[in-house]
């Protein structure tokens, strides 16, 4: 990885991802550049110097100046930050994705401060017990239940425009992007069942890519005489509502590989606490294994991106 000098000429640097080269080398001639992405990753627009002394051609000269990286293929590490073209010059805001954590159940973990998934029910069963309540919101990776799902909201979070104004129809995401680590996990719907994967790339990162249309997953949030301000971590306008949990990969569920490869260990959060000591007189273990991973969607309308973070938990014995 290295960085291009934006100091004069505007430099295009463009390459294939891991999947397009894959596909050009078949050598069929069935291989289309069919999209690309812009991003701006490296731009710090607070540097624009609009009080500049020098004139207005100076103003987003250090910009225009900043170094810039070189395209690589990795897609999982590049271009998170992606260029939209909105044809509008009348839009004050644009929309964003939030965490939902306003209802009782919705909540991150409070021990963690991430969402916490017990790989198996030997993990889940100490930690669900009434004598570890304190250890916080634990979703069942075995066995998704249904009553304890993600949320996220998307709208103009902002007071400037009451929220209940209806938000433009072309600011709602009806469609998103939920990428996992397929090694790791999977995406379920509010239901509990395991959704569709569209897509696994050479990273063994899943796609899932997710519509309101024929779906269980995406709810319209009211608009108009809208009164749910306590509902919403979205304080203007709300779009649209993504619901979704996790199961936990066969891998996980029946060997500690991965977690002695990808992870760590714990043995003294309330978490580990909770399996050392049996969990109210159940079998006690050394502690956890666990790993971190995030869990990243991207809204299909304005590709607005938030990363889930989250921690694969299992029990161990030394």
């Amino acid at each position: 990885m290295a960085f291009l000098d934006n100091s004069g000429d505007i430099i295009l640097d463009a390459v294939l991802t891991d999947t397009g080269r894959l596909r050009l080398a078949r050598g069929d001639g069935s291989f289309r550049i069919a999209k690309f992405a812009l991003g701006d990753d490296e731009i710090n627009y607070g540097l624009y110097d609009k009080g500049n002394a020098s004139g207005s051609a100076y103003y987003d000269l250090e910009i225009l100046q900043t170094p810039v990286l070189e395209a690589f293929t990795n897609n999982t590490s590049f271009l998170k930050s992606k260029l939209m073209t909105i044809a509008r010059t009348n839009l004050l805001y644009l929309p964003i994705m939030e965490i939902n954590e306003k209802q009782a159940g919705r909540e991150m973990n409070s021990v963690l401060q991430t969402w916490v998934v017990a790989a198996d029910n030997n993990t889940l069963t100490p930690l669900a017990t009434a004598g570890h309540a304190a250890v916080g919101n634990i979703i069942e990776g075995a066995s998704p239940n249904p009553q304890l799902s993600i949320w996220l909201d998307q709208g103009l979070d902002t007071t400037e425009i009451p929220s209940g104004f209806a938000l433009d129809p072309d600011l709602i995401e009806n469609q998103y992007i939920i990428e996992i680590d397929n090694r790791l996990g999977q995406i379920t719907n509010a239901a509990g069942g395991v959704q569709s994967v569209s897509f696994i790339d050479d990273d063994s990162i899943a796609s899932y890519y997710i519509s309101q249309v024929g779906g269980n997953m995406i709810t319209s949030l009211p608009g108009g005489t809208d009164a749910s301000d306590a509902d919403s971590p979205i304080t203007g306008p709300r779009g649209t509502r993504l619901i979704f949990s996790l199961k936990s990969s066969v891998e996980l569920q029946s060997s500690e590989f991965l977690f002695d490869r990808l992870g760590s260990t714990d043995t003294t959060s309330a978490l580990a606490t909770a399996v050392k000591d049996g969990g109210d007189g159940g079998t006690s273990y050394t502690g956890l294994k666990y790993i971190d991973t995030t869990v990243r969607i991207t809204g299909g309308q304005t590709g607005y991106r938030i990363d889930v973070p989250v921690r694969f938990v299992k029990v161990y014995n030394a």
